[in-house]
């Protein structure tokens, strides 16, 4: 490894660190919105998913995570996290919250992957609160805000890595709905 590499590679170490840190101190704020406003912690969210998807139960269901985010003149940004319970052929409900870093995001690849990071944090977290409840059957899904075409597209295999490392399964535009519709509404 030469002495630049070092560098650079020190330097990501700082900024991934620098993430996680602002990733801790902002996840605080752990409630999110439902479509009427009402504000619900995961354990309130995994009791109205059971509800949801005890209606009827004769459906498969989707339980998906997905962030999206714009960036502010300031050089902040606002991230949304939507979470998404999806009856399969028949509608669904969703969850949302807004996030607001105190720091600049200077590139879109950062701003992504802080998106990305965000989907698995919530996604471990809803995960972990469901282990405490009987939950009827669903698959679960990550959505991520990328796809093949504009500038993310050279983003495609690190973040499908990511989520897949994190043994998620992971989905792109045009079919990551919940990053790319249902986060984006609120962003």
């Amino acid at each position: 490894m030469t002495q630049n590499d070092e560098r650079v590679y020190f330097e990501y170490l700082l900024k991934a660190k620098k993430c996680f840190t602002m990733r801790t101190i902002i996840s605080m704020d752990k409630l999110f919105n439902t479509s009427l406003g009402l504000k619900m912690s995961s354990e309130q969210i995994v009791r109205e998913m059971i509800r949801f998807m005890q209606e009827d139960e004769k459906r498969n269901y989707k339980i998906i995570i997905g962030s999206d985010s714009e960036r502010n003149p300031s050089g902040t940004a606002d991230f949304v996290t939507a979470i998404v319970i999806h009856r399969v052929g028949n509608g669904g409900r969703y969850f949302w919250r807004r996030i607001v870093p105190q720091r600049k995001f200077y590139n879109l690849h950062d701003r992504i992957l802080e998106e990305v990071l965000m989907s698995l944090d919530v996604a471990k977290e809803l995960l972990e609160t469901t282990k405490q409840f009987a939950m009827p059957k669903y698959d679960f899904e990550i959505h991520v805000d990328v796809g093949e075409n504009g500038a993310t597209r050279v983003m495609i295999q690190e973040l499908v890595g990511m989520v897949r490392a994190n043994n998620f399964e992971a989905k792109t535009k045009p079919e990551s709905y919940a990053a790319s519709k249902v986060a984006d509404r609120h962003v």
